[in-house]
């Protein structure tokens, strides 16, 4: 029977989660880089900046010392900022024990090689025989260390890998689903966090709910065709990683992306709104990934070009509001009537 599990990275979602394996009896190493942080994890039994008011089990023991983390562990949770997974992997590598399961839980994708963090993970610890898996889905920490009902994916390239990251995570509160297409579920995690800063950026501007859900509907829909012409199952996007993840992404208050695009959207500065949410803001770095890649597959991606435009560009935000309102007419599913003959009469 399973003992211990490691989560390298002690912010809100790693400590969300250590918790959850905690309460189902296996012994947590949380590895954090600031010493006084581990500390006060350690001592308070809280971790008071990301998740104020949940109790650590005594289960969980924070540590500086990587080895320590994961030295004999069969399952190593990585939940860091996106642009800090390869590091963290490099780092890792001399200690993991063999045929460990490495189990990515951020959402982003590496700027400057476009790769996706399961990409690097598997780059870093090439020469190892760990496997690599996913976890994505609609799950804000605060609501998990609560115990409320969540529902995930598990991806990974080998079922029986996938399971074993469903049965590792899977309690009353926690269910895990499985899928077999580790890119969709990526990209949609990844790519979602664009659509919440526009979403927050409209609220900000004093639009509606009808704003919102014609970003959100639009914004899919833009996902689904990236990762279509990728390689991906377009089924992949109306699930947990996709639809699911975008819908809580785009309108829930513990939202980082869209708190940050509210900012914008009342005149904040991208730097200063980013400062005052306090945490990583994914949807940022996930913005420029979502322009290379639209150029690099040749999809367009109106939503995502007009958010890097306000973000990188000083676009004004109503007049990207203006420019994608008055685009050319277009039907709404473009690729559908392209290729379904019962759309022939049209």
């Amino acid at each position: 029977m399973l003992n211990k599990a490691a989560v390298i990275g002690a912010g809100s979602w790693g400590t969300a989660l250590a918790v959850l394996l905690a309460k189902k009896g296996i012994n947590i190493h949380v590895y954090g880089r600031n010493k006084e942080k581990v500390s006060s994890f350690n001592r308070d039994r809280e971790n008071a900046r990301y998740l104020p008011g949940i109790v650590l089990p005594p289960n969980i023991v924070a540590t500086t010392s990587l080895k320590e983390a994961v030295e004999g562990v069969e399952y190593i949770v990585m939940s860091v900022p996106s642009h800090m997974v390869r590091e963290a992997a490099r780092n890792l590598k001399p200690y993991i024990a063999s045929g460990a399961v490495v189990i990515n839980v951020a959402k982003g994708i590496e700027t400057g090689t476009l790769m996706r963090l399961s990409e690097v993970l598997a780059e870093e610890l090439a020469g190892s025989d760990a496997e690599i898996a996913v976890l994505s889905g609609p799950s804000h920490a605060e609501e998990v260390s609560r115990d409320i009902p969540t529902a995930v994916v598990a991806s990974a390239h080998k079922r029986s890998v996938a399971e074993e990251v469903q049965d590792l995570f899977m309690s009353p509160g926690f269910r895990v689903y499985t899928n077999p297409d580790m890119l969709g579920v990526e990209l949609g995690g990844a790519l979602k966090n664009v659509i919440a800063l526009g979403t927050g950026i409209a609220d900000g501007l004093g639009f509606g709910d009808n704003t919102t859900a014609a970003l959100i509907t639009r914004g899919a829909e833009e996902i689904a065709r990236l990762g279509r012409t990728a390689g991906a199952n377009t089924l992949t996007f109306a699930g947990l990683s996709g639809i699911g993840d975008l819908i809580v992404t785009c309108t829930s208050k513990h939202s980082r992306n869209r708190r940050t695009g509210y900012l914008i959207g009342n005149g904040v500065q991208l730097k200063e709104a980013v400062a005052e949410v306090g945490m990583v803001v994914e949807g940022v770095k996930a913005t420029e990934a979502a322009h290379s890649l639209s150029r690099r597959y040749q999809v367009t991606m109106p939503i995502c070009d007009e958010m890097y435009k306000v973000l990188f560009e000083n676009k004004d935000p109503r007049e990207a509001v203006i420019s994608l309102m008055s685009r050319e007419k277009k039907h709404e599913v473009e690729g559908i009537l392209a290729a379904d003959l019962s759309f022939s009469e049209w």
